[in-house]
């Protein structure tokens, strides 16, 4: 059996990562792959399209509700979506309550113990919270063979990308976590992404412009590999497949080197 492929998103917040997640998750369930997907956001969105809905069995909800993480089952928290994806999400406390990092602890934690990665998989998939690459949301960066970064090709985005870089180079250091690539998203120019991959070694795997596709999938709660068949559509399917074939096939990591504050705002033109 091959061996479970572990991979974790990670991007500046509201930069489209779950929904570059789910489709490529749903790009590789059309490859036959068999997925599980941990949500790792309090939201509980990262499943979202996959569902068709928006999860309300969260592990912490759950938990919650029972008296502990210790009197549920995975069944309990487990859905199966589109493409025969399996489906977690994490939930975490109110806003101002709690900690939401923790809550992404606990959730891994469980399903570890519950068997849920013995099962007959090929690849588990973690979408984690925007940039915060600390405390819990770094938790996944334990676990995932690589890591890939969304980004737009904006100043901010890109700032937030070598921050996460500098994370993930950290946790290199004691774990087998390592850079797998950039995903472009919601931008038609790919200009500053290639100066900063240029800088630090980096690689674009996938550029997804501005699509009114998705925005469409969005709005219907689907993947774009459930909407009505037209050129358009057929044509950002296939770069999701071209992504999922490079995941499936794996590849070397990249070796990136962070840049440090200053030298970003010279590379990208600010004063």
């Amino acid at each position: 059996m091959a061996k479970l492929r572990q991979i974790a998103f990670y991007g500046k917040g509201g930069i489209g990562k779950s929904t570059t997640s789910q489709n490529t998750l749903a790009a590789l369930a059309e490859m036959g792959q068999k997925i599980l997907i941990v949500g790792c956001d309090p939201k509980a969105d990262s499943t979202r399209l996959i569902l068709h809905s928006k999860a309300q069995t969260t592990v912490m909800h759950l938990a919650a509700e029972a008296g502990s993480v210790e009197d549920l089952e995975l069944e309990d928290v487990l859905s199966v979506g589109f493409g025969g994806i399996k489906c977690v999400e994490s939930g975490g406390p109110e806003p101002g309550v709690g900690c939401a990092g923790r809550g992404v602890i606990t959730a891994i934690n469980f399903l570890e113990e519950e068997g849920a990665y013995d099962e007959d998989l090929d690849f588990v998939f973690y979408d984690v919270l925007g940039d915060v690459v600390c405390g819990g949301f770094a938790a996944p960066l334990q676990h995932a063979d690589r890591a890939l970064i969304v980004t737009a090709n904006d100043f901010d985005s890109i700032f937030a990308m070598n921050r996460i870089v500098q994370a993930i180079g950290a946790k290199a250091k004691n774990y087998n976590v390592r850079l797998g690539g950039v995903i472009a998203n919601r931008s038609d120019a790919t200009d500053q992404i290639d100066k900063f991959n240029s800088a630090t070694g980096l690689r674009t795997l996938a550029h997804f412009p501005l699509l009114d596709e998705i925005r469409k999938s969005r709005l219907q709660k689907s993947t774009l590999f459930e909407l009505p068949d037209s050129p358009a559509v057929q044509a950002v399917q296939n770069e999701y497949l071209r992504l999922a074939a490079q995941l499936w096939a794996g590849g070397d990591p990249l070796p990136a080197v962070p840049m440090k504050d200053r030298d970003i705002f010279d590379l990208l033109g600010f004063d």
